[in-house]
């Protein structure tokens, strides 16, 4: 039985076509199991805070905003006041948490868009306190603050024996409520660094108690922290990679995250269709710089991906594509817009055949993690840089729910098909 193209699905779900010959899928039950699998090893009680920055690492903003709004996430969590404003844009209710420090002439704007901020220094907090305090008008919400621990990372924050006095600037101010405490690990598989790090944070968090404040709700844990299992959850944990099925390769899983650790998988998987496939002589050179040429007559399949889409130079020749479940080769450079394969030893491949460059086919993988060795980064950032401009196929199991293209976004059943 023959399986329907990515064309003939899409036209059955009523959705545009693909303006390329490559596509990024999210399965957006992956995500929506992932994050049942944390809030599981969390419990109830405790914030599910999903950190969708940048664009959900490569997974697309608002749809993923949507799955974790739907899946009961408590807060989502981003970079800027700009996808802080595209979620709401799209209609997402959510408490949206910028964890990185606004401009201070957007801080009326954060307030009536019910944004959270953090303070991270004391020029920017007061000057942004300042400003609220000039701008506040009648009716006003008031402007929520996390004020940020420095306990190690070196990054953002108050050291523990400057967060008393900040916390009480932040409540004494008219229209302004100190709603959370916060810092983020350094190291959260290393015992020593952390064990220094979560010191600190109690410091500051028996400063405040000490200054007579109400003790807000308090986040540390991230996704390492949280399944290295060395840290306390508090009121909230902030979860980014593991809601996307990504941890680092070898990561120690504690024993009382272990369970839940299993159930996570990777939501993206990215795939195209070659451009051309054509047969060359063997001492024929491919690509820019001629960097490797055929040894033997070869069949070379032009697929349709390159740097400009997040694929980067250094995928080749180290990396390969799955087609027909058999591993091929990438060879020669990759260019802006286009990879070279050899197919020689597949049979007569063709221009409809499907290949998988991250993903599962026939039994056989190509996982983030052995892209980030080849390239010498972290899985994350394999995802992360996936550009824009690719488009993104949404779907729940087999059935597609969506596309995201530099056109936009629909949605199916939404009348903007």
């Amino acid at each position: 039985m023959s399986v329907a193209s990515i064309d003939e699905r899409l036209a059955a779900a009523g959705l545009p076509s693909l303006p390329r010959r490559v596509w990024a899928e999210i399965d957006e039950s992956a995500l929506a199991a992932n994050l049942a699998a944390v809030r599981e090893l969390i419990g109830p009680r405790v914030e599910l805070n999903a950190v969708i920055k940048p664009d959900a690492y490569g997974h697309g903003l608002v749809p993923v905003g949507r799955v974790f709004e739907q899946a009961g996430a408590n807060r989502l969590c981003v970079a800027g006041i700009d996808e802080a404003t595209a979620l709401r844009g799209a209609g997402i209710a959510l408490p949206i948490l910028v964890l990185f420090p606004i401009p201070v002439g957007d801080v009326a704007r954060a307030a009536r868009s019910r944004f959270e901020i953090v303070a991270a220094d004391r020029t920017t907090t007061l000057a942004t306190l300042d400003a609220w305090s000039r701008q506040r008008g009648t009716g006003d919400p008031d402007l929520l603050v996390h004020l940020e621990v420095e306990t190690g990372l070196a990054r953002g924050g108050f050291k523990p024996h400057d967060v008393a006095s900040m916390a009480m600037r932040i409540a004494a101010a008219t229209g302004v409520r100190l709603a959370g405490l916060w810092s983020h690990l350094a190291r959260s598989e290393d015992r020593p660094t952390t064990d220094a790090q979560v010191a600190a944070f109690e410091r500051a968090t028996d400063a405040v108690r000490t200054a007579g404040l109400p003790l807000p709700p308090r986040h540390l844990a991230a996704t390492g922290g949280l399944f290295a299992g060395q840290v306390d959850h508090y009121e909230g944990v902030r979860i980014g990679l593991g809601l996307f099925g990504l941890m680092p390769e070898g990561f120690p899983v504690g024993e009382s995250a272990k369970s839940a650790f299993a159930k996570l998988s990777p939501a993206m998987a990215v795939k195209c269709r070659p451009l051309r496939v054509e047969t060359f002589p063997a001492g024929t050179p491919v690509s820019y710089g001629g960097l490797w040429t055929t040894e033997r007559p070869s069949r070379i399949a032009t697929l349709p991906i390159g740097y400009g889409d997040g694929w980067t130079r250094a995928y080749s020749p180290l990396a390969g594509a799955l087609v027909r479940g058999q591993k091929v080769p990438l060879v020669g450079s990759v260019a802006m817009d286009a990879v070279m394969a050899d197919v020689t030893d597949v049979g007569d491949v063709g221009t409809e055949e499907e290949f998988v460059l991250i993903g599962t086919q026939g039994g056989s993988a190509v996982v983030t993690n052995e892209l980030a060795r080849v390239r010498t980064t972290i899985p994350w950032e394999v995802v992360t840089s996936m550009a824009y401009r690719l488009p993104r196929v949404y779907h729940a199991g087999p059935v597609l729910k969506g596309l995201r293209t530099l056109a936009g976004e629909s949605r199916v059943g939404s009348s903007a098909n």
